[in-house]
Order: structure tokens, then sequence, then C-alpha cells
């Protein structure tokens, strides 16, 4: 069943179609980085607190093993746990190496198929005032590793998995909903 779950998740990646805001701003064989800014209509206290304490709130249940965006969580201190919770274990997603408050939060870790290839990254989240009540979200992920088929063919799907989710994490704090509404 685990191994099902990985490839559901490696085939989502894989065939997730190219988009023109995907920014990888570096790919090779060995690693690739993704890097996004995005503003937030929010003080910088409020994005980092959905970013952390409220993971389960924004996160995208369609990337995790669980199927319920719920069992997420983020121990935002260093050695603290980005983790889900699985009916029979749990899965540690990545391990916070730094934090400071309203300013920085970097993990160390690999996501869904890089856990399983070897493959970890540094993922850095950094909040600093925009306009008026507004947050700059800067987002940098640089993953290295070996996979016998290289890392580049990864950049652009883990890219846009990232992406949709740092765009939850703003909807949800600029509405309170990750979803966007649909048309009526």
């Amino acid at each position: 069943m685990r191994l099902v779950r990985i490839l559901a998740i490696v085939l989502t990646l894989v065939s997730t179609p190219h988009r023109a805001d995907a920014d990888v701003t570096a790919s090779g064989a060995a690693g690739f980085i993704s890097e996004h800014t995005l503003i937030i209509a929010a003080p910088r206290s409020q994005v980092f607190r959905a970013l952390t304490d409220e993971v389960s709130r924004w996160w995208d249940p369609q990337h995790s093993y669980s199927g319920e965006a719920a069992n997420f969580s983020i121990d935002a201190r260093p050695g603290g746990c980005f983790c889900e919770r699985l009916t029979d274990g749990g899965v540690t997603h990545m391990t916070v190496a730094f934090v400071q408050r309203d300013t920085t939060l970097r993990m160390l870790g690999g996501l869904g198929p890089l856990q399983e290839m070897a493959a970890s990254g540094s993922m850095t989240f950094s909040l600093s005032d925009a306009d008026a009540g507004t947050t700059r979200l800067h987002y940098r992920y640089a993953v290295g590793g070996y996979s016998l088929e290289g890392l580049e063919g990864l950049a652009i799907p883990v890219d846009q998995v990232q992406l949709g989710q740092l765009q939850r994490l703003k909807r949800y704090v600029e509405t309170g909903s990750p979803i966007v509404d649909e048309p009526r």
C-alpha cells in the first residue's frame, strides 16, 4: 500500500503540466533550486502563525500519505517535526533547523518521492514587511542528492506542487480558505 501511495505521488509530480509561473532558478542531475516570492495581505505574525501553527488548515491533502490535511503539524522549534499522522504510524516530512519567529523558518528533508530517493533539501521561508500591513514571503527549496535518472526531471513538478501549496497558504491567510471559490 505504501509503495502504491508513493507511486501515485510520483505520477502526480511527473504528470503535472508545466506552468509559466514555475520558478526553478537552478537545475542539474544532482539537484535543483525552487524559489518564489508572494505578497500576502496580512502582517508577518499572522502569516508565520498560519505557516506553522495552522498548516493543517491550508495544506493540500492531495499531497499527503493520509489523504487528510488535518494530519499535518509543524513544531516550529529547532529539531521540531513537520509531520503527518497516519492511522498506523506517521511521517517526518522535514525537520525544523532554524526558527526566528515571524521572520524565518528553515526545514531540512525531502518531500514526497524525494524522501525515498535519498534526496534532501533545505526549505526556507523568509518573511519581511512589504507595504503597510502586507508581508513579503520568499520561499526557497534547494534540493540535492542522487538518483540514477538524475533530479533535474523532478525540478519543475516539485516546484509546481510547492507553488500550489504557497498559493493555498496565501489564500488561507487572506480569505480564511485555501480553496479558490468556484464560479457561480
